[in-house]
């Protein structure tokens, strides 16, 4: 049998909660049962000391004074006032040139792939040969120039955040 199974059994028989038959039960397995026995001690002794620990009562003004408490806390303002739209703006703006940079750039590309001859943009995208297109040193430079625009927007916004906090705590 389990522990949480003995226990539960127990506490109902602590309690007075048990019928008959189990208190019959639980008398021949105390008498019996070392285990029963010394779990029985230590929930008797748990009952003992939690019946004879004395309650502090709270004030009349608890929760009063808990609300007033409350009521003295700084609430943090609602999303809006927080949130810099223009930090937001640059992030989507950064992301769409990025991504509009890199069409260009590959659509130049297939142009020049197919051929200045063929005025149509419809390409094989099967035979496309694209290692040839994003092992370009063009290629590199243009993510390594976004990569130094990204960073240098991320500790634009890190310092204006530093500088929001310098100035809520002064």
């Amino acid at each position: 049998m389990n522990t949480h199974h003995i226990e539960e059994k127990l506490w109902e028989y602590i309690d007075g909660l048990s019928t008959e038959e189990d208190k019959d039960s639980i008398n021949r397995l105390l008498h019996s049962d070392p285990e029963w026995k010394l779990k029985y001690n230590e929930l008797v002794e748990l009952n003992r000391i939690l019946n004879s620990a004395e309650l502090e009562q709270p004030s009349m003004r608890f929760a009063q004074n808990v609300m007033e408490e409350i009521v003295k806390q700084h609430i943090s303002p609602a999303t809006k006032t927080y949130i810099n739209k223009r930090i937001i703006y640059g992030i989507g703006g950064f992301l769409i040139t990025m991504l509009l940079g890199l069409i260009v750039y590959f659509v130049a590309q297939l142009q020049n792939h197919e051929g200045s001859a063929s005025s149509s943009l419809a390409v094989d995208m099967g035979r496309m040969n694209w290692s040839e297109l994003l092992n370009n040193t063009y290629t590199n430079i243009f993510l390594l120039a976004n990569l130094v625009l990204g960073l240098m927007l991320l500790d634009r916004y890190l310092t204006i955040k530093k500088e929001e906090i310098k100035n809520r705590n002064a």
